[in-house]
């Protein structure tokens, strides 16, 4: 039986797939690769990976394609279910005999509520789904697939037991010919990474334990459950031949330095296939360690410093001081390792004087791009559960975490900060650190001369600044119109 894993038409520029962490629509074009339903769908002979937003794929060619299918697997998240089961209402209509499933975080967290939320989803899978999809593909008798919740004859939810973690990731089949065969890779754009790149994962999991954080609190858990080394540089060989236009490899595990002696291993052997490379990292890396990644092909650091507050870091449970940050960013500025710093605004207990701290310490990290985004409280995070204890929800509905135009909205306030001051800072952060600084713009040393200098070297990467350029400053005339709407 056919399937088709599908991340369905949404917000216009909503990177809401199956490999974005938080789904929003970003300042700049910005899509992740759909991971998580490349995985499975590597795995179920005669599917189809269709990722509509990054191809600008509408909800009637999406209706077309998706009629071909007995199977329809449906990535969603919390701010794209109302959307998600509004396309899956429509493939029911279209032709009811077809079998529809919910996966993502969203539906692991809340399986009755996913299931209740619409008539059309039949199933919902709880926690990691590769195998899940596998047998309902296969045409098995959903009571007899674990891991899943589904609605009986009747329409009875029943909630079967759960499935086992995978432990050996390198049964797992390659996502590199399902990105060939179904994907355009050019259409995929992140604004720090060189284009076209192409993300993968070489493990699950994060033994962090930020309370804020959506995958390791829901599917991946908090083991970091790897490939090996010698399955990671293989399947990197093989897509160095299979994409060779590609200009850079993302990885994109939580967090691919948790383990150390694995990862020096991998970058060994990427060092050896002459690929460029970049990875998410905590800021806790010493400095022969930065450069060691950096002779074997590392370009750049994710890096969520978060906060520049020490109180803040400890309440979300980084595991990792300012001062711990300050001396990996020297490190990676000696190595001449490339950061991408992300912070978070309205974390507990945000006050007006811990993002003004925030700000000064990203301004004094002084890393070669960033991005700020509002806090985010997903179900099923700590951080979800924090704020529903405190009331610092603003509204009623908690999922309620993105605008009508897919832009992040500040969904918490504390009793000192409220959420149009949160929602303010944001622009004054990006304001301060690219345009302000010393009065001036465009001076050497500063992020906003060295972006530039980068347009200079290459037209190609200066079209495509000044395109993201327009975009980020429509975006942020954007968000002023839905903070006046709000009011």
């Amino acid at each position: 039986m056919s399937a088709l894993f599908l991340s369905p038409p949404s917000f216009d520029g909503f990177d809401g797939g199956a490999g974005a962490r938080y789904q929003a629509r970003r300042e700049v074009t910005s899509y992740w690769y759909p991971t998580w339903l490349a995985q499975p769908a590597a795995m179920v002979p005669g599917s189809k990976l269709l990722d509509c937003p990054p191809h600008n794929i509408g909800v009637e060619e999406c209706l077309r394609i998706a009629k071909d299918y007995d199977h329809v697997i449906i990535n969603t998240s919390t701010p794209s279910y109302k959307n998600d089961s509004k396309i899956a209402e429509a493939i029911k209509n279209q032709k009811p005999g077809t079998t529809v499933g919910f996966v993502g975080a969203h539906a692991m967290v809340l399986p009755t509520e996913t299931l209740k939320g619409s008539w059309a989803i039949d199933w919902v899978a709880r926690k990691e789904f590769d195998y899940t999809c596998k047998e309902v593909a296969e045409g098995r008798a959903l009571s007899t697939v674990a891991g899943i919740s589904y609605k009986d004859k009747d329409g009875k939810i029943k909630h079967n037991p759960e499935r086992e973690l995978i432990p050996n990731m390198d049964v797992l089949p390659w996502v590199a010919d399902v990105y060939k065969r179904d994907l355009q890779i050019e259409k995929y754009f992140i604004g720090y990474l060189q284009h076209p790149y192409i993300s993968m994962y070489t493990g699950r999991g994060c033994p962090a334990q930020c309370t804020f954080c959506l995958w390791p609190q829901t599917i991946g858990g908090h083991k970091y459950r790897v490939r090996s080394a010698q399955n990671v540089a293989d399947e990197m060989a093989y897509m160095k031949d299979l994409f060779p236009q590609v200009k850079e490899f993302f990885f994109d595990d939580d967090t691919f330095t948790a383990n150390l002696p694995r990862a020096r291993e991998i970058a060994k052997k990427l060092g050896k296939l002459g690929v460029t490379w970049s990875c998410n990292s905590r800021a806790n890396l010493d400095y022969d360690t930065i450069q060691s990644f950096k002779d074997n092909g590392l370009r750049l650091f994710l890096v969520g410093y978060e906060s520049g507050n020490d109180d803040i870091l400890k309440t979300i449970k980084k595991g990792v001081t300012t001062d711990e940050m300050r001396r990996f960013t020297k490190a990676c500025h000696k190595a001449g390792v490339v950061i991408h710093g992300t912070f978070i605004l309205g974390l507990p207990v945000e006050t007006r004087e811990t993002i003004e701290t925030t700000i000064n310490f990203a301004k004094e990290l002084d890393v070669f791009s960033l991005q700020v985004s509002l806090a985010a409280p997903y179900p099923g995070t700590e951080l979800y559960e924090m704020a529903k204890m405190n009331s610092w929800f603003v509204k009623k509905d908690k999922t309620d975490l993105v605008e009508t135009d897919g832009f992040q909205q500040s969904t918490l306030e504390y009793p000192s900060l409220s959420k149009e001051e949160i929602f303010n800072s944001l622009e004054d952060f990006y304001e301060r650190y690219y345009f302000n600084r010393f009065g001036k713009l465009l001076i050497p040393r500063t992020p906003s001369w060295r972006i530039f200098k980068t347009m200079l070297e290459d037209k190609d990467v200066f079209k495509r600044r000044m395109r993201e350029g327009a975009e980020f400053f429509k975006s942020l005339a954007q968000r002023r119109e839905d903070l006046a709407a709000a009011k």
